[in-house]
């Protein structure tokens, strides 16, 4: 029991100094609503994306400079930026990128979304052979 109540403080320690909690009157469950509003972040579009992209089976690793509404390649993918864009204040970081890649040789779109580049597991390519990632968004 005390065990489980310990767990339970230090899980919830870092979520707490994000946001309040709320319960909710329906069923009693607990939610976190963040501290951060919607205004408070402006995102500005760059216009372009650097990518970093890998080839699985020979290793080869690549930068990829992509303008938006162009499409670049890498091995057999063909990858199309729509638009990148980046909070005012970390240009570097935190950028996020929409991409469509295609795969000509299945025929078939493999991916297509949001890409950030802050968190590259969050949303990421999934394909046999290639990685592709967004490392920052362009701003020239």
């Amino acid at each position: 029991m005390i065990r489980a109540l310990l767990a339970a403080i230090v899980l919830a320690s870092p979520a707490a100094a994000q946001g309040s909690f709320v319960t909710s009157p329906i069923d009693g469950s607990t939610a976190i609503i963040p501290d951060v509003r919607a205004d408070d972040v402006r995102a500005l579009n760059g216009g372009g994306a650097v990518l970093k992209a890998l080839d699985k089976v020979s290793g080869e690793v690549s930068d990829l400079e992509i303008k938006s509404g162009e499409t670049g390649s890498f091995g057999r993918l063909e990858v199309s930026l729509s638009e990148c864009r980046y909070p005012e204040d970390n240009v570097a970081g935190e950028g996020y990128a929409w991409l469509t890649i295609r795969d000509p040789a299945r025929d078939a779109v493999v991916f297509e979304g949001w890409m950030v580049a802050s968190s590259p597991a969050l949303n990421a390519l999934d394909h046999p052979r290639y990685d592709l990632w967004v490392i920052r968004c362009t701003t020239a």
